[in-house]
């Protein structure tokens, strides 16, 4: 270990939030050291209760991120935020920013906000969320909130991160729960239905329990459904209650132990392949990738041959 990123350690550890910052975007960004950083401040970690919180567009994730928050810091619990949010089209930055109604907050040094841009990634989670979930965790954060963007069905890779996964619905949603029973269901361990003064929220909550009715978890938990107007600030008690409770739960028969490990064989899996993918790609370089691609859209060659070749010289250490 660099006696630069030793320093960054202690410093990170100790509460500085500009090194938190820096380090943030470093693993973000993949700038130089970002790989001997995240081996370092690994050990470091595995102490924060992560808790993703996802749902379609307009659920109103953030205002229910923004009084959890408020919550767990008059508990005096620190909290880290991570808000991921669509990639803009043009800068491959975040749309969203920082909130805007998380302003407020800038001034508390025990909660620290980061906004990433999905930059195109399935599932809405930037491929890098679980890393600086990691460097949030090692600074020390009791709590690391990651609000993710609402993709519908595709948005299941929060489950393989989390600790503890918050599904938010709202009243009003077309076909409501039916509209993405296939996808979000099945990976919620909390489910929230918000903005609950609304007509149709007893609907919602009959949809959930049926669904729930059709399919038992392999962990015996029975998602509780609590009701929250986030705007009002209305169940937020409850839904930190409903947390507390299935973290409990969670140290009951190992259950963490087991549920952890089943992610981390997903988590390996995916960062084999972007290894791999980043590989292939620095092997064969952009000139080369546009040349391979006018021969295939030229059907001088095929993909599928191509492809075998390229795996079998990236296997093999060569280049093409």
């Amino acid at each position: 270990m660099t006696y630069e990123i030793q320093a960054w350690i202690e410093q990170l550890r100790s509460g500085d939030a500009r090194v938190l910052a820096r380090a943030i975007s470093t693993v973000e960004n993949r700038a130089s050291g970002w790989s001997e950083l995240l081996k370092a401040l690994f050990p470091h970690s595995g102490k924060a209760r992560v808790i993703g919180l996802t749902g379609p567009p307009g659920a109103g994730k953030s205002t229910l991120v923004d009084h959890l928050a408020r919550l767990y810091r008059k508990e005096k619990r620190t909290v880290g935020i991570i808000a991921v949010d669509p990639t803009s089209p043009y800068t491959g930055g975040a749309i969203l920013g920082d909130r805007i109604r998380m302003q407020e907050h800038f001034s508390d040094p025990g909660i620290y906000i980061r906004s990433m841009a999905t930059r195109g990634s399935l599932g809405g989670l930037a491929r890098t969320t679980a890393d600086v979930a990691t460097v949030l965790d090692a600074s020390g954060r009791d709590i690391v909130l990651i609000e993710t963007v609402g993709v519908g069905q595709d948005e299941v890779d929060i489950v393989r991160l989390a600790d503890i996964t918050v599904v938010i619905l709202v009243p009003g949603m077309g076909d409501d729960v039916q509209t993405i029973k296939a996808g979000i269901m099945e990976i919620a361990d909390i489910f929230v239905i918000n903005k609950s003064d609304r007509e149709g929220a007893e609907r919602v909550e009959r949809e959930i329990r049926a669904l729930q009715s059709l399919a038992l978890r392999q962990d015996g938990w029975t998602p509780p459904i609590v009701k929250t107007v986030a705007s009002e600030g209305a169940g937020v008690s409850e839904l930190a209650a409903a947390i507390a409770e299935y973290e409990a739960y969670l140290q009951t028969e190992n259950l963490a132990l087991k549920k952890s490990v089943q992610n981390w064989q997903e988590r390996l899996v995916e960062m084999l392949r972007d290894a791999m993918l980043e590989n292939a790609r620095e092997q064969l370089g952009d000139g080369n990738l546009a040349r391979l691609a006018v021969e295939i859209a030229e059907h001088k060659r095929d993909p599928y041959t191509l492809v075998e070749e390229i795996a079998g010289r990236t296997k093999a250490g060569g280049s093409t």
